[in-house]
């Protein structure tokens, strides 16, 4: 199983409505709302970072609000 982390900024405004649609989406096992450089961080558990980062472009990055991301993977040791 590999994890990471997501650094989402959002449009002004959108921060609870990208949150609501974050929460639900089935490879989110945590997500919460930040003060800061960014908006909200957003936990990713899946088979491969291949499927993380296919998540991230495919389903984080097409929500209406979200600007910008950065993912963060967890060192598998």
């Amino acid at each position: 199983m590999s994890a990471g982390y997501v650094l989402v900024n959002v449009e002004p405004g959108s921060e609870s409505e990208v949150h609501k649609i974050v929460r639900k989406l089935d490879c989110v096992t945590d997500a919460n709302m930040l003060f800061g450089d960014y908006d909200l961080i957003v936990k990713i558990e899946a088979d491969s970072m291949g499927e993380i980062a296919r998540y991230v472009v495919e389903s984080i990055r097409a929500i209406p609000g979200v600007a910008n991301t950065k993912t963060l993977a967890c060192a598998e040791m």
